[in-house]
């Protein structure tokens, strides 16, 4: 049991996209929209969890693990142009509090689903894990249920942690930098997703 909880924080807890944009969320002011972000990567992974929980591995095969890898790259690429390099013709402080500019519940789920590092989460804790440990039947649904909160209060912990930085942020000027080291980060796991997942899988 513990070792599920122990893989399961080290995966999670790591900086990653949903993460990164969490806090990027936070440094800017936008905790109401990007709280239902972190809301919908908790739902992602409770499908994730309870869909491979039921089915083993047999759903992913490395051809279908190829084309989540590809859509995750081009996605998380996308989100990091929009936060970084996108024109804008208003001053990040203020653009940074209206909700259609924030990442709500809907990028959450969708970036979940397509996040490569989610099933690096969960594979071996469904496939592996649950039944070392005897977990079948309606503890999949609660040990899911467990870990979905789990994953939920990963991107809450880093948009708290923005939330902080963002008081000492006050000027335009650091804001579209911070932008674009959110951005940075947000292109490193791209890279890193397409040449882990799906160059040398290639």
């Amino acid at each position: 049991m513990v070792e599920i909880f122990a893989y399961a924080f080290g995966i999670m807890y790591s900086p990653g996209p949903a993460n990164m944009l969490s806090m990027n969320g936070g440094i800017h002011g936008s905790v109401s929209p990007t709280f239902r972000f972190c809301i919908g990567v908790g739902s992602a992974m409770l499908i994730l969890f309870l869909l491979f929980g039921y089915t083993g591995s047999l759903l992913v095969t490395p051809e279908s693990q190829m084309i989540i890898s590809v859509l995750g790259c081009i996605y998380i690429s996308y989100l990091g142009y929009q936060i970084g390099y996108k024109p804008r013709s208003h001053p990040v402080t203020k653009l940074s509090n209206t909700p259609e500019k924030s990442p709500g519940y809907r990028t959450g789920l969708v970036m979940q689903l397509l996040n490569p590092k989610a099933f690096i989460a969960i594979l071996p804790i469904a496939t592996v894990q649950f039944p070392a440990a005897d977990i079948d039947g309606y503890k999949i649904l609660l040990w899911s249920g467990v870990l979905s909160v789990m994953a939920f209060g990963a991107p809450f912990v880093y948009l708290l942690m923005g939330a902080r930085l963002g008081r000492f942020v006050k000027q335009d000027q650091y804001f579209i930098w911070l932008n674009r080291g959110m951005a940075l980060l947000l292109f490193y796991v791209a890279a890193d997703i397409a040449y882990n997942h799906v160059w040398i899988k290639f």
